[in-house]
């Protein structure tokens, strides 16, 4: 089976292993094959995390340039970042809310304009979905289910390679049972932004 390309990029703290670990497990339970690798940087001082998941044959986790079926970006700075992996075959699913860098608080550097973000996006990839997934998240029920916002947004793009039953088959696993109807909700949430 020839690999699915999954990117996830954001900062430290919006939950980026724990979607990689949902959608990984997801694929294993489902009996296909999955590799995964994780760059955590200066995460925990806000730094960029990303994860690269292969679902399929696969000798490497590593994503080779150009080669992303899709694009998740948990921060919109992070989804620049990632533009190396993708083209104009990659679906792009980025959150606009940003999260500045600490570093540019003290510098003349002012963060990008989002509009200028979404449309370097939309030229190098197949199309780009943004929403606010912070906001999405906060109706939810909780600002912190924002990662699965973004992971119900990416199940519903055509060709993602695991039903919606497996992924929330392994979010019931891999979430605390105390907010598991929150992560639930905001899960169909950006599922239904993606479908609408």
């Amino acid at each position: 089976m020839k690999p699915y390309n999954i990117y996830i990029s954001g900062v430290g703290g919006q939950g980026i292993i724990k979607t990689s670990t949902v959608i990984g497990e997801a694929a294993m339970k489902s009996s296909m094959p999955v590799v995964m690798s994780e760059v955590h940087g200066m995460a925990q001082r806000g730094g960029g995390v990303s994860t690269e998941l292969k679902i399929g044959d696969s000798f490497s986790p590593i994503i080779e340039k150009g080669s992303a079926d899709i694009l998740i970006s948990f921060e919109p700075v992070e989804a620049l970042r990632a533009i190396p992996k993708i083209s104009n075959k990659t679906f792009v699913i980025v959150n606009k809310c940003p999260i500045y860098p600490f570093n540019l608080r003290e510098s003349e550097i002012s963060y990008p304009n989002i509009e200028i973000i979404l449309e370097e996006l939309n030229n190098k990839s197949r199309e780009v979905f943004a929403l606010d997934a912070n906001i999405i998240a906060n109706e939810s029920g909780h600002p912190l289910s924002m990662n699965m916002v973004m992971l119900g947004s990416a199940t519903a793009i055509n060709g993602f390679p695991l039903k919606k039953e497996l992924i929330i088959d392994s979010m019931k696993a891999n979430l605390p049972k105390t907010s598991l109807d929150i992560n639930l909700n905001a899960f169909e949430n950006g599922f239904n932004f993606v479908k609408s």
